[in-house]
């Protein structure tokens, strides 16, 4: 359990967050959102102790061994990966080295041998012996071989650094974990075997992650980091956004009775409840969803952008063939003969282990590059926008401000006020407006690049990542500007969710050739796994 009393967090005289009061209790899981740069992982780092608040405290109880996701990939290059995962429980690795150190002394005496003889009972109650066992399987859960174990971390590839630091912190049986984006670089079946873990896991969890399945599946609470306050609400992150905005509509609508407003509020708890996809969450959600009042619900004041593409025309029967496309990158192979025909009403997400894949292909479509071999046809009556997943060329020794920058994305208004509207949707207002564009921020980026593509009045867009450095508001936005858009989508996200409810056609690119399956993604992973793929 964790209580924090009375916590406020202040930098610069400004208070971040403050009168912060909230309890955290065993087997559950708590979600940790807010808008980037509202203090999320911060207070993540006040929960782990790494971080003073500026006023309360807070209390774990004596004996409680707390895990923490580590972000540093260097930490431990001098360390083999079984030994990085056994540090998840110091305790038992220092019990190892001390056990280690006493028997390889020359000069053994009698005070060391009642020192190994309760190192060795102490060991035992760590379950120590079983400690080698327990880090392979975790390993093997996140998709690494067992053989990875005694190679050293300094020679790692990035991804699997990731793994082993999320193994680390899974390890050993904690009471707390606190995990900071563990999805991040992970595929999906080892989300979906971190999933299982910590559905089954009995002990407290406090993650921070834009996955916005992840929350769904693993949650039974939200907490809401929101305008310098955080409020702690029952459910996923499913029903937190929906009840949430229920009760704004509600609470905006001065004419509706107290008692219609609750009737409405209690029929959505109702149906919400009954709608879970895993038996065991189920179970778990619904006996604190039953407990749920009115007053509980979540009334957020959060902002939404807006995204929502138009076409200047619609696209004809041709849209795209492609015929044995080769491509590398860097020297490295990405694409080997890939062939498909893209048609009307297509919405394809590209999916696949290399994420270079996708990039060289969207490289050699817009004529960024040329192709190792093989070959593309566009249909004549397309028209494509191309969100790149690497957006520096758009803003590199730009000493332009917002609206001066989408000035020279339009093609015919140029004025201030037309402008000024395309950014407001993107919730850039006021002075916001006159901000250079060289200072911004990854995920103010990808803002205006999103309004230089709605400028555009394409047929077909083309999507490289397009909810990377985002919040979680904003990629729920362009999840339904890109389900309403009404022409052509090819696109690659790591956010499940969005992959789920906008694609009808899946890709996968493989080292061989691809995988093509219409259908939802859930669909073409059934696919999959019914046929060991």
């Amino acid at each position: 359990m964790i209580t924090v009393q009375n916590v406020s967090l202040q930098f610069g005289g400004q208070n971040l967050f403050k009168n912060v009061d909230l309890k955290f209790t065993p087997e559950n899981c708590y979600g940790i959102i807010g808008a980037n740069g509202a203090g999320k992982s911060t207070f993540l780092r006040i929960l782990s102790g790494e971080l003073e608040p500026s006023t309360g405290e807070i209390i774990i109880p004596p004996g409680t061994r707390m895990s923490v996701l580590k972000q540093n990939h260097f930490a431990y290059d001098e360390f083999t990966v079984l030994d990085t995962v056994l540090q998840g429980n110091p305790r038992l690795f220092e019990i190892m080295k001390q056990k280690d150190e006493l028997y390889q002394k020359p000069d053994f005496s009698e005070e060391d041998g009642i020192l190994a003889s309760e190192l060795e009972g102490e060991f035992a109650e760590l379950s120590g012996w079983e400690a080698e066992t327990e880090a392979q399987q975790i390993l093997q859960g996140l998709g690494l071989s067992a053989e990875l174990l005694y190679e050293g971390m300094a020679g790692l590839a990035e991804k699997v650094k990731v793994k082993v630091l999320l193994a680390q912190a899974l390890f050993g049986r904690p009471d707390i974990i606190l995990l900071d984006e563990p999805t991040n670089g992970l595929d999906i079946d080892a989300i979906n075997w971190l999933e299982d873990f910590l559905l089954d896991f009995v002990g407290t969890v406090i993650v921070v992650s834009h996955d916005r399945h992840f929350l769904n599946v693993v949650c039974t609470h939200m907490v809401d980091v929101d305008y310098g306050k955080i409020k702690m609400y029952v459910g996923n992150y499913e029903f937190w956004y929906e009840s949430s905005q229920l009760m704004q509509r509600l609470l905006n609508d001065q004419k509706r009775k107290r008692d219609e407003k609750i009737k409405d509020l209690q029929d959505f708890i109702s149906r919400f409840s009954a709608n879970k996809s895993k038996a065991k969450q189920a179970t778990s959600r619904r006996k604190l969803l039953d407990k749920l009042t009115v007053e509980e619900m979540p009334a957020s004041s959060r902002r939404y952008p807006f995204v929502g593409f138009s076409m200047d025309r619609e696209p004809g029967k041709e849209i795209l063939t492609v015929d044995r496309l080769s491509k590398s990158l860097e020297g490295v192979p990405a694409l080997q003969e890939v062939s498909f025909t893209v048609n009307r009403g297509d919405k394809i997400a590209f999916v696949g282990e290399n994420d270079l894949a996708f990039t060289a292909l969207c490289k050699v479509l817009t004529e960024e590059e040329e192709p190792d071999g093989g070959s593309f046809k566009w249909g004549v009556s397309t028209s494509r926008s191309y969100f790149p997943q690497d957006n520096t060329a758009y803003f590199e020794g730009e000493d332009k401000n917002l609206v001066e920058w989408l000035a020279q994305y339009s093609l015919g208004d140029t004025t201030e006020t037309y402008l000024r509207g395309f950014l407001g949707r993107m919730l850039f207002s006021g002075d916001d407006v006159y901000k250079p564009v060289s200072v911004l921020s990854g995920g103010e980026k990808v803002r205006c690049m999103l309004s230089r593509m709605m400028l555009g009045g394409a047929n077909v867009l083309l999507l490289d990542q397009p909810t990377n450095h985002l919040d979680l508001e904003s990629i729920t936005a362009v999840q339904k500007g890109l389900q309403s858009f009404g022409g052509i989508l090819l696109f690659a996200s790591h956010d499940y969710q969005t992959v789920q409810s906008v694609a009808n056609r899946i890709i996968e690119i493989r080292p061989d050739g691809i995988l093509d399956r219409q259908g939802s993604y859930e669909e073409f992973l059934e696919y999959k796994k019914e046929r060991g793929l």
